[in-house]
């Protein structure tokens, strides 16, 4: 597949730098809180709502591997605080970064549950890896998780298990099951479905590739870390992949499935508006979409302006979000505009730019009950160095340290500036 990357044509507000004389009602959206300052490297956050309006969210001490931390928000993202006092032991030694779902059971009288998912992949450095994934379960909203219990081990070596975990449908009609995907390091992208039996006890389908029509254009754009999209809100009949293209040379892929992702359609190209990589999609209370994401910017213009490495193809925004509707993507539109909500530090730099740095946006995103998007990321966020040295990292020593930040954001406050800026 042959792809030439194009500009996006929507409007772009850049939430980095607070504008001089802004308005006091729209300082917060310029302004981020520190989940977690951390002393090095803190990475790929995910989040979930517990008792309502609550936030818990969750990111690897290291980059990928690393201890599982996590922190809460009881007063809808203004501020953190420890989450646990006594987390699993076995979080511990997680090898991957942690995804975090909410389990609703339809078809049974089972109250909800939370499900932390880690992979375990043969990371480059190591000879020797369990393999499979871990799965640690929370019956009381998250006030404490069930030690890990690994699945596949030595069997499959899954790298953002679960990049999504979607619930599915028989006969038109929600069940109590929910469909994971993950990839490999080849490239392979394989579906399991989640159930329970009536003791409780969590089943996990044999992982299979769902994508095997599709090989070469799989393996060619290097398709990973997908995030699948329910239409109608949540509710629909037809699911939508977004891939990864981690090769850069493409844009992002997207494909559709009427079956329950038993087959999917021949994939099309995102547009260059939401390309980029582990988007992460949640629905609005007014029916559009919000999707987080790491910018891949790959027209050719704006790379010879703006990359920090002009022959590499490409160059990212950062930490980027997307609002539009789902049939604006299923029918190959830009939507209706971008925030970049926080700038990322490349080396050298001493305020926010047009270029970022790319180690950011895995996202943790929670839509509140009153509308309001509460968004978390890592990165480096903050132009100063250490003063003496530098961190070390699994990332290798760095002058600045990432750490994670979250920003609530209101739709409707991004639509007043936008007004205001034509």
């Amino acid at each position: 597949m042959k792809n030439k990357g194009k500009d996006y044509t929507i409007p772009q507000i850049d939430l980095s730098l607070e504008p001089k004389n802004v308005s006091e009602e729209f300082k917060y959206l310029y302004r981020y809180t520190v989940v977690d300052g951390g002393t090095g490297y803190l990475g790929h956050p995910d989040s979930c709502t517990v008792n309502g309006d609550e936030i818990l969210t969750f990111y690897p001490e290291g980059h990928g591997r690393g201890k599982v931390l996590a922190k809460k928000s009881v007063d809808g993202g203004r501020s953190y605080s420890d989450a646990f006092k006594n987390p699993p032991k076995s979080w511990e030694k997680s090898k991957e970064t942690p995804t975090i779902y909410r389990l609703s059971f339809t078809k049974r009288n089972i109250k909800d549950k939370l499900i932390l998912i880690c992979g375990n992949p043969k990371w480059p450095d190591e000879r020797e890896s369990v393999g499979g994934f871990n799965c640690s379960v929370s019956d009381d909203e998250g006030e404490s998780f069930s030690e890990f219990e690994l699945f596949f081990a030595g069997e499959f070596y899954p790298i953002v298990a679960m990049s999504s975990l979607t619930k599915l449908k028989e006969n038109g009609e929600f069940t109590d099951k929910w469909m994971g995907l993950f990839h490999d390091r080849n490239f392979v992208n394989y579906k399991t479905v989640l159930s329970f039996d009536d003791s409780g006890k969590m089943h996990w389908s044999r992982p299979t590739p769902y994508f095997s029509r599709y090989r070469e254009i799989e393996k060619s754009t290097q398709m990973c870390e997908v995030e699948c999209v329910r239409s109608d809100g949540g509710k629909g009949d037809e699911l939508m992949l977004i891939t990864r293209s981690n090769s850069k040379k493409v844009n992002s892929l997207l494909s559709f499935s009427k079956d329950e992702g038993e087959t999917w359609s021949y994939p099309v190209f995102a547009p260059s508006s939401v390309n980029g990589e582990r988007h992460k999609a949640d629905y609005l209370n007014d029916g559009r979409l919000f999707i987080t994401f790491r910018s891949i910017e790959r027209d050719a213009k704006k790379v010879r302006r703006y990359s920090e490495k002009r022959f590499r193809g490409w160059y990212s925004e950062g930490w980027i979000a997307w609002v539009g509707e789902y049939d604006d993507l299923k029918n190959g539109r830009e939507g209706r505009y971008r925030i970049k909500i926080a700038h990322t530090y490349l080396p050298g730099q001493k305020a926010p730019k047009r270029a970022a740095n790319a180690d950011t946006a895995y996202c943790g995103n929670v839509v509140l009950s009153d509308g309001t998007v509460v968004t978390s990321s890592y990165g480096i966020f903050s132009a100063d160095e250490k003063k003496n040295g530098k961190y070390d990292t699994d990332k290798g020593r760095l002058k600045r340290k990432t750490f994670i930040a979250s920003k609530r954001i209101r739709t409707e406050d991004i639509e007043k500036l936008l007004e205001e800026e034509k």
